[in-house]
């Protein structure tokens, strides 16, 4: 299994979101976060709560089968551009295992 995390601009959220969601893809967590990156807006400006961010970011995180995630990180990048620089990055890694809470067993991934 695969596990993707993006990093995309909130405006586009929603649109990613509906077509993960018409190609399968329902389960995904969200985070609002802040970051920093190689390109500086003209406009950006250092965060109260973290000195060091200037840009305002989601991450949205989801785990597939090994031969969706090409499908997955195909749909994010298609739906998260912009016309503009600094529309975010997307990391993908492998899922060795996963445990759930209730019982502690692994789910035995293969």
């Amino acid at each position: 299994m695969k596990e993707i995390k993006a990093f995309i601009k909130p405006n586009k959220l929603e649109e990613v979101i509906e077509v993960l969601k018409e190609n399968g893809f329902e389960s995904v967590t969200l985070s609002e976060c802040e970051g920093t990156g190689a390109y500086k807006r003209e406009d950006s400006a250092p965060s109260l709560k973290f000195h060091f961010a200037d840009s305002k970011v989601v991450k949205l995180e989801l785990v597939c089968q090994n031969e969706e995630a090409e499908l997955a990180c195909q749909i994010i990048c298609k739906n998260a551009a912009t016309p503009y620089p600094a529309d975010g990055i997307i990391y993908v890694s492998d899922i060795n295992d996963a445990y759930r809470i209730k019982t502690g067993k692994s789910i035995k991934i293969n």
